[in-house]
């Protein structure tokens, strides 16, 4: 087998949840262009219209099915509905997330209790009900989470007040390596990105005050930008991965290494 072909996609069918923009978007276009298949979710309807038009613009199958992972009776029933669609999933993006901002001392329950729900319990469920429903009777699959280098370090006070948000982001981490360790006797890869900081819609507001700073301090000297993502994750749901499990690789312009 050529190497050219193990990045090869074509007839591979994937859910990319929070898709209809940013970087979930940027990874459907990625996973799309190498003949994946592509099935959006994120709550607004009109948002994944437009996403979807945009990917068939580009060539690619698509189709999106509305979701709000931020309740969890949401989410079995949207893999059953995705499920029904697609008649099985080789590869499962799970991108959606959320972020609330405040100082650890005035930290809202509620506002820690969402992001548990939406980036970390939402993720369990719906990895659960494909791999056991699609990919371990398959004996096949390839799960990538979008996790992010705050799960893997603290931040700068310049970066903001997010103890909920990189609570979660590490527990993705581990949710990764863990399940690695679990499904790879069923020949399922699971792996997570952990990118830096990127343009979107999350972190416009930090990066319109701070973004120079922040690009300053990556070795590369930039931001992430639309296509930083899409070679990572082609990667790691092609064959060109399949010895590739349990890692987290981060795309942030070499902070972690600095």
């Amino acid at each position: 087998m050529s190497v050219r072909s193990r990045f090869d996609l074509t007839g591979r069918k994937a859910i990319i949840t929070g898709g209809s923009r940013g970087l979930g978007l940027q990874i459907a276009e990625g996973l799309g262009e190498m003949g994946a298949e592509v099935l959006l979710t994120a709550r607004k309807a009109d948002e994944l219209e437009q996403a979807v038009a945009h990917l068939k613009a580009m060539g690619v199958k698509a189709s999106a099915i509305p979701a709000d992972m931020s309740r969890t009776d949401a989410v079995v029933p949207f893999a059953e509905a995705a499920l029904a669609r697609l008649g099985e999933v080789d590869i499962l993006v799970n991108n959606a997330g959320a972020n609330w901002a405040a100082p650890m001392e005035d930290y809202p329950l509620e506002a820690w209790l969402k992001l548990l729900t939406v980036n970390l319990t939402s993720v369990f469920l719906l990895t659960q009900t494909i791999g056991r429903r699609s990919m371990i009777p398959r004996r096949r699959g390839k799960i990538l989470t979008v996790a992010s280098i705050a799960g893997l370090r603290g931040n700068r006070p310049d970066e903001g007040e997010m103890i909920g948000y990189n609570t979660t982001k590490g527990g993705l981490v581990n949710f990764t390596r863990t399940l690695a360790a679990e499904w790879g006797e069923h020949d399922i890869n699971v792996n997570a990105l952990a990118p830096g900081f990127f343009e979107t819609k999350m972190t416009r507001g930090l990066l319109a005050k701070v973004g120079n700073e922040l690009a300053a301090h990556a070795p590369l000297g930039r931001l992430g930008d639309e296509e930083d993502l899409k070679g990572p994750a082609v990667l790691l749901c092609s064959d060109a991965g399949k010895h590739i499990t349990g890692q987290i690789l981060a795309v942030d312009g070499g902070v972690m290494a600095a």
